[in-house]
């Protein structure tokens, strides 16, 4: 007869000990290959996201790196002798340089003008076609349509809107007795809201669709409720649909400001910065100094300074409009 040792005792102290040491040893043995699964999983996922990054570091990543570093030298084109540093030389030039900053505020109004009409005229649009109306899947399919365009082929085709001589625009003026109609991207007061329209009209349709999807996601049980609890239209939006399409609208915006701010095809196309530069966006400031006048670290310091300043004054917007979120 053999003895039973100590662990397998069933009334011994002992076997509670050895029970608890199997189960300690069981449990470092999962940790452990748990721990070794995950290093496993880890490896894996970033197998599967290489592909994806490779683009981003080759194509976005790398040359603004280059940019950046071109910006601290007389890169010119034409130029036989090698590329020197200068450090800040430009950015010291570019401080003093008036025609610069009127592009920069040209910018501005130009990304701000088209940004808020965008935002207003496409939330009112994306509540039309909310509504459970006749040929809802048509109008959708309409409204897209600007959305789908090259801007190279916007531009042309307001362009001939623009036509001073055989243009829609002067056309349906003369008709309606309002004059001979006038040349609108060419006169000193009407070119930049003239291209302002066209980059309303562009881009409105991505923003319509922004707001149209966040606007499916707002229960209807809490618009029926607000009306039965006697709440009109615009109470039922301020209280219900509103809040619901904060989040979009912010982050929208947001994208909007940067994407018209950062214009160049649509505005090269109907005025090429005229006239008399008073449609002269930053971009495209920064493309004649390095294609037109080879300055090509000058206008890498522009660059530069334009996406520094958009960050801030797009931080100082975030921050104030989640803080206000926060406040309500």
């Amino acid at each position: 007869m053999t003895l039973a040792t100590e662990s397998e005792r069933p009334d011994s102290g002992g076997s509670g000990r050895g029970r608890w040491r199997g189960r300690r040893r069981r449990e470092g043995d999962e940790r452990r290959g748990g721990a070794a699964s995950t290093g496993v999983l880890d490896q894996g996922a970033w197998f599967l996201v290489l592909p994806a990054l490779l683009p981003i570091l080759v194509l976005s990543v790398g040359p603004l790196l280059y940019g950046i570093s071109l910006a601290f030298t007389d890169s010119q084109s034409g130029r036989t002798e090698p590329t020197e540093w200068i450090g800040l030389l430009n950015f010291q030039d570019l401080v003093h340089d008036t025609l610069f900053w009127d592009s920069f505020r040209i910018g501005l109004l130009w990304a701000v003008g088209v940004t808020v009409p965008q935002f207003v005229l496409a939330l009112g649009l994306a509540l039309l076609l909310s509504q459970d109306l006749r040929f809802r899947w048509l109008a959708r399919s309409l409204a897209i349509i600007p959305w789908a365009m090259p801007e190279v082929v916007v531009g042309i085709m307001w362009r001939l809107v623009y036509n001073p001589d055989a243009g829609i625009l002067n056309e349906t003026l003369r008709d309606l007795g309002f004059g001979d109609g006038r040349d609108w991207l060419t006169g000193i007061g009407t070119a930049l809201p003239a291209v302002i329209v066209v980059g309303v009209w562009a881009g409105m349709p991505q923003t319509t669709v922004a707001l149209l999807a966040g606007l499916q996601n707002v229960p209807r049980e809490l618009h029926e409720a607000a009306e039965m609890d006697g709440a009109g239209a615009w109470r039922r939006f301020r209280t219900v649909t509103w809040p619901a399409l904060r989040p979009i609208a912010l982050a929208i915006t947001a994208l909007n400001f940067i994407w018209n701010f950062n214009s160049f095809a649509l505005v090269y196309v109907l005025t090429n910065g005229g006239p008399g530069g008073r449609t002269r966006l930053p971009m495209l400031f920064a493309y004649e100094e390095a294609f037109r006048y080879g300055q090509f670290g000058y206008a890498a310091a522009m660059g530069c300074v334009m996406v520094a300043l958009i960050s801030v004054l797009l931080a100082v917007y975030l921050v104030g409009r989640l803080r206000g979120g926060d406040q309500r």
